[in-house]
């Protein structure tokens, strides 16, 4: 993210994640249990929209299963996301700690370590609410499928995926001058979460006119849902903007390695 893609550096990547799952391993039980609680806990979220519908028919003009689909694609993208950059929540502890001084003289990127720090499977708990719940909502959203809006699916999966990874790194990198803004940054990532698993007609339109303008969550999965769903846009946005959402991803994904990257230049060593 903040870094070329590179073979040798996925292969670090995997490499160290893979120690961590190791160890993890040596407790088959205990991973086994966190990863059902995870997924437990996951699926909160999908049972308070059923909730919901089972009060009311629609919720700002959008039945069951095309709420349910903007909570899969929002959950998957998030989870997939959380799965390779969560971890990078914890920067500000290291640099408080004078931790990240030693992840800087190693030969490998301190973002790839810090991304893998605490590795475990029981992350991979928060895939199988999301695949299962979207799965479901495909089978019953009563859409005229064209290889289009096929087509779009999983490109919305991928580029909300890279939204929340830019989110990942962005929040991170504020944390090497706020280095107690962990808190703040939940907002945006978890929040962020939360806040796309609804129809954005739910919210007020200077808040939509936010996550659009200001922190594209919108292009998680709402644009492109649109689309899919044959939506009018409430912003009145044009057609083009269904489609913005591989673009949207690059751009943060850029900002997001710019931040990093000037994070970095301008740290100072704790001296501890």
């Amino acid at each position: 993210m903040a870094e070329p893609a590179s073979p040798g550096t996925l292969r670090v990547y995997g490499l160290l994640a893979w120690t961590w799952i190791r160890a993890a391993a040596q407790y088959p039980v205990s991973m086994v249990l966190l990863g059902l609680a995870t997924a437990v806990v996951s699926v909160l979220d999908a049972v308070a929209i059923m909730v919901l519908f089972s009060r009311a028919p629609r919720i700002a003009g959008f039945g069951v299963s095309e709420v349910l689909f903007l909570y899969g694609t929002s959950a998957l993208s998030f989870a997939l996301s959380d799965i390779v950059l969560g971890s990078t929540e914890r920067l500000g502890a290291h640099v408080r700690e004078g931790t990240l001084d030693a992840m800087l003289v190693r030969p490998v990127s301190p973002l790839v370590q810090i991304a893998t720090e605490g590795f475990t499977p029981r992350r991979l708990g928060k895939l199988v609410p999301a695949v299962l719940v979207l799965g479901y909502a495909l089978g019953r959203l009563d859409v005229h499928w064209t290889p289009g809006r096929l087509a779009m699916v999983p490109v919305m999966v991928l580029s909300g995926t890279a939204i929340f990874g830019g989110l990942w790194v962005l929040t991170a990198a504020v944390q090497f001058v706020l280095v107690d803004s962990h808190g703040a940054s939940k907002s945006l990532t978890y929040g962020g979460a939360f806040l796309t698993q609804y129809p954005m007609t739910v919210f007020a339109r200077d808040l939509v006119r936010g996550v659009t303008f200001v922190v594209p969550l919108a292009f998680v999965n709402w644009q492109p849902a649109l689309y899919v769903l044959d939506r009018p846009d409430p912003l009145g946005l044009p057609g083009a903007a269904r489609f913005a959402s591989p673009a949207v991803a690059a751009a943060l994904c850029a900002a997001a390695a710019a931040a990093w990257r000037a994070g970095l230049r301008h740290y100072r060593s704790t001296g501890s």
